[in-house]
């Protein structure tokens, strides 16, 4: 509970930050290729960094949107507990970044946490392993009424969804 009023007070902190959305519109399910491209550079870029704040061991998290000319920005970066289920993010948000600073499942990829979150949310989610070099990225997306997920090169080369 705690880390979802710090989610959202993080958010609220700078209402510039992040444009307003069209309230009638939903954000795609599966990310455009602008956005994916963003998601895979600044995300690397925050990749082995500190996390600042009350929580040193922290997922970092990145809330990506668009501003006024229509272009990706990070609206909102911040760290959250590991192992914690992401709360639904605010309007305006059309993708989030998740790195983990260590892998949690016996083959990398994305938790069951990371899997939940894009079901509830439909709203693409990348998730990239600190625990590694280069850093591991996964999109996970709801394709086809589920939810599945495939890598994302270092080199923007994708592969094949799986479930």
């Amino acid at each position: 509970m705690i880390a979802a009023l710090l989610f959202i007070a993080a958010l609220s902190a700078d209402p510039a930050a992040a444009p307003a959305a069209d309230p009638t519109a939903r954000p795609a399910p599966i990310a455009d290729t602008d956005l994916r491209e963003f998601a895979a550079i600044a995300g690397r870029k925050v990749a082995g960094r500190p996390v600042g704040g009350p929580y040193p061991t922290a997922d970092k998290v990145l809330l990506i949107a668009r501003d006024d000319k229509g272009y990706p920005v990070v609206a909102a970066s911040l760290g959250f507990p590991v192992r914690q289920s992401l709360p639904a993010p605010p309007d305006g948000t059309l993708a989030v970044v998740r790195l983990h600073q260590r892998s949690e499942t016996i083959v990398p990829g994305p938790t069951a946490d990371d899997l939940a979150f894009v079901a509830a949310n439909k709203l693409p989610l990348f998730v990239i392993g600190e625990w590694a070099r280069p850093a591991p990225m996964w999109e996970v997306a709801w394709v086809d009424g589920a939810v599945r997920f495939r890598t994302i090169g270092e080199v923007g080369e994708i592969g094949p969804w799986r479930d």
